[in-house]
């Protein structure tokens, strides 16, 4: 049963429940856990989302994320191997297509890594942006209510665009 694209109102609860998983987490993963990262919308503050809580994790190797594969299958998440992604290992909590945690692991201060911070980051400090792709969002969810990859495809060209400001503005 795929689940409907919707976009909620930004809760706090987000971020409690990122920190209560982050916990979690940094139990299972100990110091292989270089850093872990609340990223993707439910991220910034006044920002709508699907109500899934994407969370990155910083490795030395990506090798290493193989022997967390049974330990976060037993808290429910989902290995999920992506050939297009090499550079990421992702799991998925909850049914597929209609997850409630996103869990990426990206080699530690990779391109991946950054951009993802950089984004998090640029909306964080820019509302006019943050309102802009909120919009875009809702604009989105309403054109692709029933194709989840379409929805996210037709992001991709503003989140590029952020992360582009984002690399001029620490650049300058």
């Amino acid at each position: 049963m795929e689940k409907h694209v919707v976009i909620e109102d930004y809760t706090p609860d987000w971020v409690r429940r990122f920190q209560e998983e982050k916990n979690i987490l940094k139990g299972i993963m100990s110091e292989k856990a270089i850093a872990i990262e609340h990223i993707g919308s439910t991220s910034v503050e006044g920002l709508g989302a699907k109500p899934i809580l994407d969370i990155m994790v910083g490795v030395n190797h990506l090798i290493e994320v193989d022997e967390f594969i049974e330990p976060l299958e037993k808290i429910g998440y989902e290995f999920v191997f992506h050939k297009e992604f090499s550079n990421r290992r992702f799991f998925r909590k909850g049914k597929w297509r209609a997850g409630t945690h996103h869990l990426h692991f990206y080699k530690y201060e990779s391109d991946e890594w950054s951009n993802n911070i950089l984004f998090r980051d640029f909306l964080r400090a820019n509302s006019e942006e943050l309102i802009r792709y909120h919009q875009l969002k809702k604009e989105l969810a309403e054109k692709y209510h029933n194709d989840r990859v379409a929805y996210t495809k037709a992001k991709e060209p503003f989140i590029q665009y952020i992360i582009q400001k984002a690399k001029e503005k620490a650049n300058k």
